[in-house]
């Protein structure tokens, strides 16, 4: 968003959002669009966990069995520990626990960041930089996602059609090129394309469960807890690695948190214990007992599920889920970065609001274009989804670390639970997801060095950026109050012409030089309507020149889709010569300031574009040996700034009436 606008976000400063209940949480969908939501979120926010089962419990097996488990044992230990996960993690800590912890309903780690800075009262710098390495880390998910769940399911062209074999990796890269162009109908055109396909890839994993246990009821045993911790402690070095894999049955239970402003809690709820979560339960076991009565299963269960006849229709169903599966993580992207943008951790980007219906729906041209890039160079540099997998977990797992340790602080100081039970209750989590990080370090050599080193990038980006915007801040501040810099402009224009007007920063002074009086109205653009814009400050500077009507214009952009024209525009009157001006958009609105403006002529104020000026500040950055930032961060900020987007290209104002104001300023 351009420097001019204001945008709340909740967990700041702000209070709830319209709509929202007192703690900022979004009432939920009415009855009627509930069954439409949690279909439209089986095929958006569960698309990458759903398809978990295509490589998950294959990697874990194939490792146990590698290691020299004998197959029952290595079938129930690593069965029992993927259920158990799926209920422990995904289902207890996110779909019941964070998903309530949402600010105007946005989720995310962010979003946790936001919330646990306004519960302690101050801005911790610890709170910052893990809300930054999670949002990092999430990042790596992002792009190691699309790339690990289509190349699982390509290679089902090996089960199927060996000769096809060196067809994967093209057939894996047009698919994606196809994915990220789709992004652009938005999460609600997406839901209603996915969402009825995914349904159906649900119930084609839940069968095979059923008949298993038809077939070979025995395996329900996998249910009981003690195969899986039996299998870890018998088996040490082979067992954590085992581990390590099967977390990758987790993979995409961050994105069910990020993606709620998406959809809502409600439709994501029901959506996992009434649909998605039993499926999941049914194809797991099934799996395992597909492997009990063939041991050269191993080789790949999921597909070896099916009857030969099934297995073909299986792979082209399992490539339109992956494809799909990639959504959750791309969309959860999407609204990471406008978190990231509106805590100042990132420059502002354009953003394309999707839905009238939900405002967190949201398209990214420029993180769609990065996530795209980076997810082609991933699957051409590794070109396989096992030497993918490896690199896979460490992201997920780090994220789910972080995500515990902020729900500890919300937990406690948001929603006031006492210091016992809440260790209570985030302990578990703690120790389970820290297990699972443990195990996933072991490969950090084979391929988990690729998050780390994306993490490390993007905390790098941040950091400057957040560094660089407060090191920049602090230099040009000018506060002045408009309510007692006015009377003394407006003083200047009747007095005598031997005073002059202020430098910025001073007030007005005597001098020399007399503050002179031109015709025409004179717009400043600002963010902050209580204070004096540089622009005006520099403006009486350089020019010694007040115009007859002065406008101090601000936008707002609220938390509904349209503004009604009636509320559009706020005006009030400063002095003789100025005013404040207050224009509102709807997130679906373009902020189109002439237009508005214009209906301020049904509030008495003439409005002629051919005789007004807008005034802008612009800023030329430049590096500066003396300041706290090293020369490589002063430059990557400098880059960074002039990569943000364009105030007058957003707010529709034509360029020959626009004067910019410009200053330079060593960072």
């Amino acid at each position: 968003m351009p420097d001019n606008v204001s945008v709340p976000y909740a967990g700041e400063e702000d209070g709830p959002a319209a709509g929202a209940d007192s703690e900022g949480h979004q009432p939920g969908p009415p009855i009627s669009s509930l069954l439409a939501l949690a279909v439209g979120s089986i095929g958006v926010v569960f698309g990458d966990i759903g398809t978990s089962p295509l490589y998950s419990f294959h990697e874990a097996i194939k490792t146990a069995v590698a290691g020299g488990v004998a197959i029952p044992e290595a079938v129930y230990g690593i069965v029992s520990l993927i259920l158990w996960a799926l209920i422990v993690i995904v289902t207890c800590k996110y779909v019941l626990l964070l998903l309530r912890a949402d600010n105007h309903g946005e989720g995310g780690m962010l979003t946790l960041m936001a919330l646990a800075r306004n519960a302690t009262g101050h801005h911790l710098p610890i709170l910052t930089t893990l809300g930054m390495l999670g949002a990092a880390l999430f990042f790596g998910d992002a792009l190691i996602t699309p790339a690990v769940s289509v190349l699982s399911a390509v290679e089902g062209l090996d089960v199927v059609a060996p000769a096809l074999h060196d067809w994967v990796v093209p057939g894996t890269m047009a698919i994606l090129l196809g994915l990220f162009a789709l992004q652009s109908r938005g999460t609600a055109g997406m839901a209603r394309l996915f969402g009825p396909v995914m349904v159906a890839w649900f119930f084609a994993i839940a069968v095979p469960g059923l008949v298993a246990l038809a077939g070979r009821p025995e395996i329900i045993l996998a249910l009981n807890p003690a195969s899986g911790i039996s299998f870890l402690f018998h088996h040490g070095l082979v067992g954590a690695m085992a581990l390590g894999a099967v977390f990758l049955a987790l993979t995409g239970a961050e994105a069910l948190y990020a993606d709620l402003g998406h959809f809502g809690r409600t439709p994501i709820q029901s959506a996992w214990l009434g649909y998605v979560f039993p499926a999941l339960f049914l194809n797991y076991l099934a799996q395992g007992a597909a492997v009990l009565d063939n041991p050269a299963a191993v080789e790949n269960p999921f597909f070896l599920v099916y009857p030969q006849w099934l297995q073909v229709p299986m792979v082209i169903l399992a490539t339109v889920a992956t494809v799909i599966a990639s959504q959750s993580v791309i969309t959860g992207a999407y609204s990471l970065t406008r978190q990231a943008i509106a805590l100042g951790l990132l420059p502002r980007l354009d953003i394309w609001h999707t839905s009238e219906e939900r405002e967190g729906q949201i398209y990214i041209p420029r993180i769609n274009m990065f996530l795209l890039v980076g997810v082609l160079c991933l699957v051409g540099l590794f070109r396989t989804s096992s030497a993918l997998a490896s690199a896979y977990g460490i992201a997920v797992t780090g994220t789910m670390v972080l995500t515990a340790v902020m729900a500890y602080i919300v937990v406690h100081r948001v929603w006031r639970w006492s210091l016992p039970a809440t260790i209570a209750l985030i302990t578990p989590f703690l120790i389970v997801e820290s297990t699972f990080l443990a195990a996933n370090l072991l490969k950090v050599v084979e391929g988990g060095w690729v998050p780390l080193a994306i993490a490390a990038a993007l905390m790098v980006i941040m950091y400057t950026w957040q560094s660089g915007t407060r090191i920049l801040a602090a230099k040009i501040r000018r506060e002045i109050p408009l309510a007692s810099l006015i009377p003394k402009l407006e003083a200047k224009l009747d007095s005598a012409p031997a005073t002059a007007a202020a430098a910025p920063g001073e007030g007005p002074a005597s001098g020399k030089d007399e503050l002179k009086c031109v015709s025409g109205t004179a717009v400043f653009l600002t963010s902050d309507p209580k204070h004096a814009p540089v622009s005006l400050l520099h403006s009486i500077k350089h020019y010694k020149v007040l115009h007859e009507r002065n406008v101090i214009l601000s936008i707002e952009i609220e938390h509904r889709p349209r503004v009604p024209t009636r509320h559009r525009v706020r005006i009030e009157q400063l002095g003789r010569t100025f005013s404040r001006v207050t224009l509102r958009f709807g997130y679906m609105e373009e902020p189109n300031v002439p237009r508005a403006l214009r209906l301020a002529g049904r509030q008495g104020f003439a409005f002629d574009l051919m005789k007004t000026s807008f005034f802008v500040s612009r800023r030329k950055l430049k590096p500066s040996p003396r300041v706290r930032m090293p020369q490589w961060m002063d430059r990557l900020f400098i880059a960074l700034a002039r990569s943000a987007n364009d105030a007058t290209d957003y707010f529709h104002i034509p360029s020959g009436r626009v004067i910019e104001i410009g200053t330079q300023v060593t960072i």
